[in-house]
This record gives C-alpha cells, sequence and structure tokens, in this order.
C-alpha cells in the first residue's frame, strides 16, 4: 500500500488566515476615547446700556447751494477758483451776453413802437370825442376810436411785459452767489457752452455745519429714538460735542444701501472745517440691568427654551425667559445670572453631562452695547 503524498507548498490564503488569527490573538483591545466636544461661548454680564454705536461721517455744510444759469450761453470767464470765499452779490462766472442784448434791444424796440401807435390812438380819441360834443359824428364812431385806444394800451402793456423779461434774461449772463460762503466745486470752465439750469459752481454757506452718516437699516428705527449723540472730530478725539439729529432719509441710497442721516453740531466746535471725518455716537440705557444672549445660544424642546451653560467642563440645560429683542440679540429675564458661562453655536449637538472644551484661550464677556453678537461661538464639526 502507497502512502498518500503531502504537498510540499501551503496554499497562500491558508498563509494569510493563519497570519490574521496570529495577530488578533496578539492584538490589544482598542482603549475609548472620551468625547470632549469643542465649543465657543461667552461669559454673561449685565449691563444697563441699551445701544452704544458709532459711525463715521463728513463734515459738510447746512446749506449747499448748486449754482447754474438760467440761460443758456457760452461761458467767456470764471472769476473763483476752489476754496474761494465770496460775498452774496459777487460774480462768479459771465456768459456771452451779445445775443441777450440784441434780444433786449429789440424787445425796446417793439415797446416803443406800441407806445406810438397808443399815443397816435389816444390823440385821435381826444378829437373824436370833441366832435360828438357837437354832434358831428355818431357814437358808434367814437366807440371805434375808443376801442382802438385801449387796444393799443394792452400792446404797450405787453411791449413793456416783453422789455422787462428780457433785460432780466441779459442780467442772467452774470452768475452771481446767492450767499456768503466758501467755493466747494467748479464743474465748467471759459469757452463751455452750458444749457439753463446745469450746475457750474457749488457754494457752502457759511455758518451751521453738520455730519452726514449713514445708518444701517436694521439700525434706523432704534437709532431715530436716542436723544444722545456726541460727535467728535478724528482730528480731535479727545473733543466731544452733543449734536443733534436734523434729518434721517426715509429712502436707502441705492448705492450704499443705507440711510443717510444728518445730525447738526453746535457753531463751538469751530475747528469743524468742510470735508473733515468725524465719528458719531448713539448711546441710550434702560431701566434696568439686562443680560442679552445671541440666538444662536438658545435651544429649543418640547416646547421649553433654555441655554446650555458650561460648569467645571461640563454642559447643563438651564431653561430660560425671553424678555424682549435687542437688535440681533435676546433679553434672558430668568433662568441665568451674570458670570455664568454660555455655549452659543452648535446647541443642538450637545447632551447634558457632555464634557466640552471653549476654543480660545480666553472666554469673551457679552458686551450688550457691542454690535451684533460679538462672541458668536461655533461648535466643532
Amino acid at each position: 500500500m502507497v502512502a498518500p503524498k503531502i504537498p510540499r507548498q501551503i496554499p497562500p490564503l491558508l498563509i494569510a488566515l493563519l497570519m490574521a488569527a496570529t495577530l488578533s490573538a496578539c492584538s490589544k483591545p482598542a482603549e475609548k476615547t472620551e468625547d470632549i466636544r469643542p465649543v465657543r461661548a461667552i461669559v454673561l454680564s449685565s449691563s444697563d446700556v441699551d445701544v452704544n454705536a458709532e459711525f463715521s461721517g463728513e463734515v459738510r455744510a447746512r446749506v449747499e447751494s448748486r449754482l447754474g444759469f438760467r440761460v443758456a450761453g457760452k461761458i467767456v470767464s470764471r472769476k473763483v477758483d476752489v476754496g474761494a470765499l465770496v460775498k452774496k452779490g459777487q460774480v462768479l462766472m459771465q456768459l456771452d451776453p451779445q445775443d441777450l442784448q440784441l434780444s433786449q434791444a429789440q424787445a425796446l424796440a417793439a415797446l416803443r413802437s406800441a407806445e406810438t401807435s397808443r399815443d397816435l390812438a389816444k390823440a385821435e380819441l381826444k378829437r373824436y370825442q370833441e366832435l360828438r360834443s357837437k354832434n358831428f359824428v355818431s357814437q358808434a364812431v367814437l366807440d371805434e376810436k375808443e376801442s382802438t385806444f385801449k387796444s393799443a394800451q394792452s400792446n404797450v402793456d405787453a411791449s413793456q411785459a416783453a422789455y422787462r423779461g428780457q433785460s432780466n434774461q441779459a442780467g442772467y449772463a452774470a452768475l452771481v452767489a446767492d450767499v456768503d460762503g466758501v467755493v466747494t466745486l467748479v464743474s465748467a470752465e471759459v469757452g463751455q457752452v452750458v444749457q439753463p439750469g446745469t450746475e457750474v459752481v457749488r457754494v457752502a454757506k457759511s455758518g451751521e455745519k453738520e455730519i452726514v452718516i449713514g445708518l444701517p437699516e436694521d439700525k434706523v428705527d432704534t437709532l431715530r429714538k436716542i436723544a444722545d449723540v456726541q460727535v467728535r472730530l478724528w482730528a480731535d478725539p479727545s473733543k466731544s460735542v452733543a449734536g443733534k439729529i436734523r434729518e434721517i432719509s426715509p429712502v436707502a441710497d441705492p448705492a450704499t444701501r443705507t440711510y443717510t442721516a444728518k445730525v447738526t453740531i453746535p457753531d463751538s466746535l469751530e475747528e469743524a472745517k468742510l470735508g473733515m471725518t468725524a465719528v458719531v455716537q448713539f448711546a441710550s440705557k434702560t431701566a434696568t440691568p439686562q443680560i442679552k444672549v445671541p440666538l444662536t445660544a438658545l435651544f429649543n424642546e418640547k416646547s421649553v427654551t433654555s441655554v446650555w451653560v458650561v460648569e467645571g467642563g461640563v454642559v447643563k440645560l438651564v431653561p430660560v425667559t425671553i424678555a424682549g429683542v435687542a437688535g440681533n440679540d435676546l433679553v434672558l429675564g430668568s433662568g441665568v445670572k451674570p458670570g455664568q458661562t454660555v455655549v452659543t453655536a452648535g446647541v443642538n449637538l450637545l447632551k447634558p453631562g457632555q464634557k466640552v472644551k471653549i476654543l480660545g484661550s480666553e472666554v469673551p464677556v457679552a458686551k450688550p452695547n457691542a454690535p451684533a453678537a460679538p462672541a458668536v461661538v461655533e461648535a466643532a464639526k
């Protein structure tokens, strides 16, 4: 009997299975990692500051006249430059008056002709009145002469009005300043032909000045009600004066999408020059201190509004009540107190008792007077 042959080579698949079994027997069980979720947070604080906002603007004159000629013509002289101080009635530019003077002469000639016709009709009426008194002419003939005289007088009145109009037109060849002030813009030069009403010179009236700023659409209604307005110049930030809102545009600027506001400044701020940069600060306070949190800090579950409070690196769910809205923040009425750390983002990814790591070396303090959620917190995915 012949013994069976044993294969000298082991199949590769069997070798792989044996090695896998050996390695699995030697490997240690995997260590469980602790679930610590990185978050951002704020430390709650209470403050009676309701609004504290600043906006940069430009110093402008309260009244700024944009001057143009009332008649068309060619500019023959320019008598002022930008920055020139002008007085009321001072000539700024001059048009070629030749055509206007010719029209004035034509109107004067028409007036003289009308006056001659009127005088002739008046004399003839007087003669016919004498003839009628002697019963040499009929009443109908006298009535006709009276009608002719009245028509001639009407022509004189019309010619006088036309002459005065042409005289005014001739006077419009000189552009004069209507107020005392300073020239801020010259937009036409000698030799240029301009149409009536085209702006050629801009004059800022001396005296009252104001700051022009742009208010964002989410704050315009709130800032409209604030009376405490302070203004300071960028050139001298140490000096602050009280301002007053004079006007807020009802329509947003199509380019910036902000609402133009004009803040009047007192004459005591003499160093305010046209074109300077100024800062307008709005401030208001509430009757009692308030605690504000961004909207992202709220967690809603089963019709209960809560926030995640961090204590000892662990979060817990604390129910709160909302007392109102302040811009982009919410005012909390109860449930939390100043000094507590509250998660402000990723609240839907947390669970009670979960350990968290606050991102950043320091936890920022919530500032109710800061613009829209300065300490926004984002949970790491």
